[in-house]
């Protein structure tokens, strides 16, 4: 037993915890979690707790169903809202075969597999993703809380007592926050967590989900992260900065380049670029996603890059030009509803293979893309990401990057997954069709 692990039952033991739960997430970023009281922490470590892995989304077929889910001592934090009277811990877990062996449908094996890849390259991946998300009355009534806008105070943000409880809670269990705001739509809010290895910001990002649905729901609000919950606002988006790490040193940061970006850098920004319309699936993976990626609602359209542009897909931020540390990528095509593991995954890969092969950086998109012609945009050799899931899963499904990202048995049950999302979404009649057509046909 190693001293983490130790130092789980010390204090399990010290803090009278009687439930830990373990944590997992199915193939399409949903969190699962089974409880065990403190006395089965030891045999769960040695020997993981046995589950029915063909119960779970993308998982295992009925023949080869038994699965073990082994915690991860260095994930181990108390519950914050189940309050210090009975207090219930979390420890993420590792999905393994019953002969012990990873489990390739497990998301955070996925991830684990493209970190090794980077780490044989000389790199650790970083990141920094932006979460947004609305609070609502309830999960059946949409209606704002607020009227604020971006970066509101009061009496507009009557939600930053919210954030600040959210802030705290998160803290509580070991994950740094860098900053909070209401952002620009009603009732939209944004907490940003401090960068972290890219593994323990998947892990950070399902916890971010969870805790925020709990704060809400001890406040008898409710916290949403779809993508696009109103038509006439923004979306919320979930902008992920990254950076590769060469030991301590940023692998991104060049100090004689004039924007201090690295040919590194650039060309990771070539990968992304060069495969951005295969991994958008991954990355926005439910059917309401797309209707996020739309014109006028300063979410990216358009596969371009820029240094202070907006409008495009991915970002160069310039905030700390000096500051070697702060050199990064930001990729604004996700949404806070992904499956971290895989988005990150697909991401780095993208990059990754940008640098392999000395992918060339396009030329930077300098103008407001969304006001350029299609003529204009053609001639620019900007591209457009894919406008629904359908459009997406297509793209995807050809992609020899994505496939060998995910592994075969996660691209496969993603795609079969998302075509049945996808069947399912276009054949219903919506309160569209009903308004506009049955006055007239």
């Amino acid at each position: 037993m190693d001293k983490q692990q130790e130092y789980v039952l010390r204090t399990v033991e010290e803090r009278d915890i009687r439930f830990v739960r373990l944590w997992f997430t199915d193939v399409l970023g949903m969190l699962k979690s089974v409880a065990i009281t403190s006395s089965e922490i030891e045999g769960a470590f040695a020997e993981g707790i046995g589950f029915d892995g063909s119960a779970v989304d993308g998982f295992a077929r009925v023949q080869e169903s038994d699965m073990l889910a082994v915690p991860d001592a260095s994930t181990f934090q108390v519950l914050p809202w189940r309050g210090d009277d009975a207090p219930v811990a979390r420890m993420f877990c590792d999905i393994r075969t019953p002969e012990g062996e990873a489990f390739t449908a497990d998301p955070r094996q996925v991830l684990r597999r493209n970190l090794r890849k980077a780490s044989e390259l000389g790199y650790s991946f970083y990141v920094h993703p932006e979460m947004e998300f609305f609070l609502f009355n309830g999960p059946d009534d949409p209606t704002p809380l607020d009227h604020g806008g971006y970066f509101d105070l009061t009496p507009l943000d009557v939600q930053s007592d919210f954030r600040r409880e959210a802030i705290q809670t998160l803290e509580a269990m070991g994950i740094s926050v860098e900053y909070s705001h209401h952002e620009v739509a009603p009732s939209q809010h944004e907490i940003d967590l401090r960068y972290a290895d890219a593994l323990t910001m998947a892990d950070n990002v399902m916890t971010y989900r969870l805790a925020v649905k709990e704060v809400a729901m001890h406040r008898g609000i409710y916290a949403t992260f779809m993508p696009k919950p109103m038509a006439a606002y923004w979306g919320s988006g979930m902008h992920t900065h990254v950076s590769l790490f060469d030991g301590d040193t940023n692998a991104f940061y060049d100090d004689a380049d004039p924007y201090h970006l690295s040919e590194v850098g650039k060309r990771f920004i070539a990968g992304v670029l060069a495969h951005a319309r295969e991994i958008t699936a991954v990355c926005c993976q439910w059917v309401n996603s797309y209707k996020r990626l739309v014109p006028g609602f300063e979410a990216p359209v358009f596969v371009s890059w820029g240094r202070h542009n907006r409008s495009s897909l991915i970002r160069v931020p310039m905030y700390k030009p000096h500051k070697s540390a702060s050199a990064r990528v930001e990729f604004r095509a996700p949404d806070p509803a992904c499956n971290p593991y895989l988005a990150f995954s697909v991401i780095l890969a993208a990059g990754l293979r940008g640098i392999e092969q000395g992918y060339e950086v396009p030329p930077e998109a300098e103008d407001n893309i969304y006001e350029l012609t299609d003529t204009e945009r053609r001639a620019a050799g900007i591209d457009s990401l894919p406008r629904n899931l359908d459009e997406a899963l297509r793209v995807m499904e050809d992609s020899e990057l994505v496939a060998e990202a995910l592994g075969e048995h996660v691209f496969e049950f993603f795609l079969r997954n998302k075509r049945v999302e996808w069947d399912a979404y276009r054949a219903q009649v919506t309160p569209f069709e009903i308004e506009r057509y049955l006055p007239m046909l």
